[in-house]
């Protein structure tokens, strides 16, 4: 049944955005860690999606095998190249020589929107599955 497919397809997408949220809440909890591992302050980290393509050779080969295609998947995280954020603070253990603490490029507004916007894919997405599951029940009934 074709339309089973769906589920692969939305279920793609809800992990692609439990993902995202992850890496947001990482964000979130690292942005004020001014010195880690590298002895640099935190980068910010975003998420790239890409679509899982159906093209027709894809199509073909995924037939022969039984394969299913199509939906989302994460393809890299990229670390934000903007400027660390100065502060004037001389008594922090990470300032420089003089006084500037670098702090991470990490707008905790901007990444609550993030937050906000991976929520709503995540429950658009749960309302998808919920109708294809409900096609699915649907189309069993019509065997009865």
């Amino acid at each position: 049944m074709a339309f089973l497919n769906s589920f692969n397809i939305v279920g793609s997408a809800l992990t692609a955005e439990r993902f995202r949220s992850d890496i947001i809440l990482q964000n979130l909890a690292n942005a004020n860690t001014t010195s880690g591992p590298d002895g640099e302050p935190y980068r910010r980290r975003q998420v790239v999606f890409e679509e899982r393509a159906m093209d027709f050779q894809t199509a073909l080969r995924d037939e022969q095998k039984k394969l299913q295609s199509g939906g989302v998947r994460v393809t890299e995280i990229v670390e934000n190249e903007n400027p660390f954020i100065p502060v004037y603070d001389p008594s922090h253990p990470d300032a420089n020589e003089e006084g500037y603490v670098m702090y991470p490029n990490v707008n905790t507004a901007e990444e609550v929107i993030d937050l906000m916007a991976a929520q709503r894919a995540y429950e658009t997405n749960v309302t998808a599955f919920n109708i294809v599951k409900s096609l699915a029940q649907k189309a069993l009934e019509i065997g009865k």
